[in-house]
């Protein structure tokens, strides 16, 4: 029996598949096809219209894949859905029986374009999935989501692809998962997905970080699958076939938030005590630190010393990497929570040397 998209949208997990972009109509509906077949797929995609980094790249089949598309679901009986950028698109995927329309990473940095796709849906009744902005910005994916709620859009999802970031080695897009999560926080009423296939850019790690979102309670997961990824003239090397897609699926161990459990729940209440109370040591610790900073600060006051020393700042953090590896710390961790206490301390020195 076929799902209706209200059906769909309330499942959990939620999975959506589908080739990074349409390429022709025997791709689209073959991989459609091989999908549903699996049993794990609960909504296809594909890329219509594709924003490239650099002209020349392949910018997508455009309207004429849209067609491809609803046959696919009449074919397999699942709802569809495509990325929209501009008020045409939005008016041309609707058009074609698109079932939910998602806004890509490179137009939620925009607010302009936001605002022109949010426009484009007033008075239509669609699910909107938006995607994280390329930069690590939570007001600007704040921004999106209002201004499409604003437009009278009611069902409104979030998907979480990784953000651009310096320094960035292991994924095309560094997860950031402080991000993500704080972003849930703020939204616990919308649908949040993960897209492995976007933070991964690369497919020997995509079970990796499905089986991290899903322990961090997303609500489900999109993933690009090609009937013949090597060839896909798009994106590669993070798609997978369908197939590999079924057992990726079939491969990730799915968590539960809560247990109807006393036992479980009292213990869990206890250890929680037992981080608060740490949490609460931390607080008075740091405060303790910065009093001595700001002690620093009015000795390099009254000698004319500048804030920042390179030389001890690099002996502090390889001192806490040293101890940090005895404590089973990573270096990415110290990293950071040392930098935002550095900082702290940058500014409680500055308010002392201006005093």
């Amino acid at each position: 029996m076929k799902e209706t998209v209200q059906q769909v949208w309330k499942k959990r997990p939620i999975i959506i598949s589908g080739p990074c972009s349409a390429e022709t109509e025997e791709q689209v509906l073959e991989t459609a096809t091989r999908l549903a077949k699996t049993g794990k797929v609960d909504m296809l995609r594909a890329g219509i219209w594709k924003p490239r980094t650099r002209p020349g790249s392949f910018e997508g089949i455009g309207t004429k894949g849209l067609p491809w598309m609803q046959q696919a679901k009449k074919i397999t009986g699942l709802p569809v859905t495509v990325e929209v950028a501009t008020a045409k698109q939005v008016e041309d995927a609707l058009t074609f029986d698109v079932d939910v329309l998602w806004i890509g990473a490179r137009t939620t940095v925009n607010p302009f374009s936001v605002q022109e796709v949010a426009d484009a849906l007033r008075g239509v009744d669609v699910p909107v999935l938006i995607k994280n902005p390329i930069n690590p910005d939570l007001e600007l994916w704040t921004g999106a989501v209002e201004r499409v709620a604003k437009a009278g859009i009611k069902q409104i999802g979030l998907i979480h692809r990784g953000f651009s970031s310096y320094g960035n080695t292991e994924y095309r897009n560094a997860p950031m998962w402080h991000l993500a999560i704080e972003m849930k926080r703020r939204n616990p009423e919308l649908l949040m997905i993960n897209d492995p296939s976007h933070i991964s850019g690369r497919r020997d790690i995509l079970l990796d970080v499905a089986q991290k979102a899903i322990d961090l309670d997303m609500d489900g997961l999109i993933i690009e699958s090609h009937i013949d990824p090597d060839k896909a003239w798009s994106d590669a090397k993070q798609q997978i076939t369908p197939e590999k897609l079924g057992e990726m699926i079939g491969a990730i161990t799915w968590r539960r938030e809560d247990v109807n459990s006393d036992e479980y729940h009292a213990a869990l209440e206890k250890l929680r005590q037992q981080i608060n109370h740490l949490d609460d040591e931390l607080m008075q610790i740091l405060g303790q630190r910065m009093k001595v900073a700001e002690k620093i600060g009015e000795y390099k006051k009254n000698n004319n010393i500048t804030i920042l020393q390179t030389n001890r700042w690099n002996e502090i953090l390889e001192r806490a990497f040293q101890k940090g590896e005895k404590l089973n710390l990573s270096k990415e961790f110290i990293t950071k929570y040392f930098d935002a206490v550095h900082m702290e301390s940058i500014n409680h020195q500055n308010k002392i040397m201006n005093s």
